[in-house]
């Protein structure tokens, strides 16, 4: 009588277990926003998405570059007004030093000038904190695959823009000019700040005479007398809170 095992097919063999493939790791998230709740809440939105997890946070644009150069950031998300250095100037500084690293910036701010600079910067998308929400989950999605996202508003701003370079005759290339240097900016913001022209040097590594200079030209340049004109300009320029 013929065992039922030894009748099995030769070829038949147990079932192999099934081999998972690995997964993808989360894009990792550095934060950055002077508010201490902001942070807070965008970070349950980021952290509730299972291929996204903020892995740092930073209180100003400073520290931000700090901790993105520190190494295992993925994705920045900058908030446009913070203490020390904007979101926009820390995106400048980390364009420049971490090209590959993919910007966000979120924003109070519904600015057209603040949605170009952004571009200009190296920012890969724009997102209104009054929707994040609603946008910032696809928004991080999108600059980590390097696609721009464009936040619901924004097109007509670009249209607008292209057709009032069309009108004037400056051609459509470029996106408007900023009115003061990179380096003035930083001046303006922390001379709006309250601090001393030494200061200023000694946090730019700059001396005191040249920090003197710079804010002569941004009084020349923007037609005002006093300090008390430039922190209200810098307040307008949204590098300062009121």
């Amino acid at each position: 009588m013929t065992d039922a095992t030894s009748a099995t097919s030769p070829t038949a063999s147990p079932a192999s277990p099934l081999i998972p493939a690995p997964a993808t790791p989360p894009t990792r998230v550095l934060l950055a926003d002077d508010h201490t709740l902001v942070r807070r809440g965008v970070r349950l939105i980021l952290d509730g998405e299972p291929d996204l997890t903020v892995v740092a946070e930073a209180g100003d644009g400073a520290e931000a570059v700090e901790r993105a150069r520190a190494g295992d950031i993925d994705l920045a998300v900058l908030d446009v007004a913070m203490p020390r250095m904007t979101g926009l100037q820390a995106a400048r500084e980390l364009s420049r030093r971490l090209p590959a690293l993919p910007i966000l910036i979120l924003t109070m701010y519904d600015n057209e000038q603040y949605f170009f600079e952004a571009l200009k910067a190296g920012a890969g998308g724009y997102v209104l904190k009054s929707v994040a929400d609603r946008d910032l989950v696809e928004a991080c999605r999108a600059v980590v695959r390097d696609e721009p996202f464009i936040y619901p508003g924004a097109e007509r701003a670009l249209v607008r823009s292209y057709l009032d370079r069309l009108h004037r005759g400056d051609g459509v290339d470029g996106l408007p000019e900023r009115p003061i240097t990179e380096r003035e900016e930083e001046i303006l913001k922390l001379v709006a700040e309250g601090h001393t022209s030494r200061e200023i040097g000694a946090l730019l590594y700059i001396s005191a005479k040249t920090v003197e200079r710079h804010r002569a030209n941004l009084l020349h340049k923007l037609g005002m007398r006093d300090r008390l004109e430039l922190t209200r300009y810098a307040i307008r320029a949204g590098l300062v809170d009121p």
